[in-house]
């Protein structure tokens, strides 16, 4: 308790140094220290005296006086005096005289408070500087990003202008995969493509070989396994000829596609070898099912095998020799349905493996077709 005083007065000693270096509050809080100052300067006496009046003052002490006169004539003991008799004064006080005593000084703590939280505006790092910078883009800062972020996401979201087709090895959007499970019916590109099944033949594929060299065509083989392993040299004319292969099943099966995954698998890449072994840099990108019968679980197999199933856009059935019908009304069908019914982007069906009036009538359809539309084989 003794050491109270001398803590007080230190402390204020100090609150004084600090804001008198702050220009905008001198004649505020300079004001107030002074007088905090003037009070703990002198002797207790006088303090006491100004607060509850020079009767008491006397009262409080016989000696007061002759103290007071002391510090007159020796001012450098009057500091170190000053603390010790204020305190005791201070212990002397009633209840009521030292609430009145601490309210002086928390009323000048207080003015000095407030005289520095106005003079930090000026200041240009403090907080109150740095408020109304962060407050005011707070607004902008939440508002800004959120269009972003509503503007890309469509862009994220947004479906493929086509759906992948499910015998497709490269993952790529097919818009043209219209058949059954997915498999492609469509070139993709204005090109028509012609496909021949079935084959080789060797009585009648050396003979479609020929007419499309000497039109200039390019066209896509489906070759069924059994065929390709007996005539290997048919295999090796159509890769030179630069057509594409297609993979048909080894004996032409229509009900593979309900085949367990195992069997369709074994069946598919018999099928493969044997087109290999007659060709060894051949590639086989494509399959496609007898009679189209394709099956979710045959287009997967298939394309576990990196081959695209494809389906067709046009059949003229050129399989299908009606009774009665005879060669020159099949040829007849046949070419006037492929005429009427060609559409840039499809793929055509025939057949080459022992159909000879389907073999004469693309004399008569090729170069028909090659001045309309452009032929192109399944790349």
């Amino acid at each position: 308790m003794p050491n109270l005083p001398s803590r007080a007065y230190a402390s204020l000693r100090d609150m004084r140094k600090t804001f008198s270096r702050l220009a905008p509050v001198r004649t505020v809080a300079g004001q107030v220290l002074a007088v905090v100052g003037r009070f703990l300067a002198r002797a207790d006496n006088w303090l006491i005296s100004v607060i509850f009046g020079n009767d008491r003052a006397a009262a409080a002490s016989p000696d007061r006086a002759e103290s007071a006169s002391d510090m007159a004539n020796h001012p450098s003991n009057a500091a170190s005096s000053a603390a010790g008799t204020f305190g005791e004064a201070v212990m002397r006080m009633s209840r009521a005289r030292k609430a009145v005593l601490l309210g002086v000084v928390v009323l000048a703590v207080g003015l000095t408070g407030r005289a520095a939280a106005q003079s930090t505006p000026d200041e240009p790092d403090t907080r109150p500087a740095a408020a109304p910078a962060t407050s005011q883009p707070a607004a902008p800062a939440t508002s800004k990003p959120a269009p972003p972020k509503s503007t890309t996401k469509p862009s994220i979201q947004a479906p493929p202008k086509g759906k992948p087709a499910k015998g497709n090895p490269n993952g790529k959007n097919i818009s043209y995969a219209g058949g059954p499970a997915g498999s492609r019916t469509m070139t993709g590109t204005k090109g028509i493509a012609l496909t021949f099944d079935d084959g080789p033949d060797p009585a009648t594929t050396p003979q479609l070989l020929k007419m499309l060299a000497q039109q200039h065509v390019k066209a896509t083989f489906c070759l069924v396994g059994k065929n390709a392993a007996r005539h290997p040299e048919l295999v090796r004319q159509i890769v030179a000829g630069g057509h594409t292969l297609c993979n048909h099943t080894w004996d032409h099966s229509l009900k593979i596609g309900k085949d367990p995954e195992a069997k369709i698998r074994t069946d598919l890449m018999r099928t493969n070898n044997a087109i290999l072994r007659a060709a060894p840099n051949a590639k086989v990108k494509y399959f496609r099912a007898p009679g189209g019968n394709f099956t979710p679980r045959l287009v997967s197999v298939a394309n576990k095998l990196h081959m695209t199933s494809i389906y067709w856009k046009l059949d003229p059935r050129d399989w299908d020799h009606k009774k009665g019908e005879s060669s020159a009304a099949h040829r007849a069908r046949l070419i006037s349905t492929i005429e009427k019914h060609a559409r840039p982007g499809a793929i055509i069906l025939s057949h080459d493996y022992a159909q000879p009036d389907t073999i004469a009538a693309y004399r008569t359809l090729l170069p028909y077709l090659r001045k309309r539309f452009q032929l192109v084989a399944l790349p």
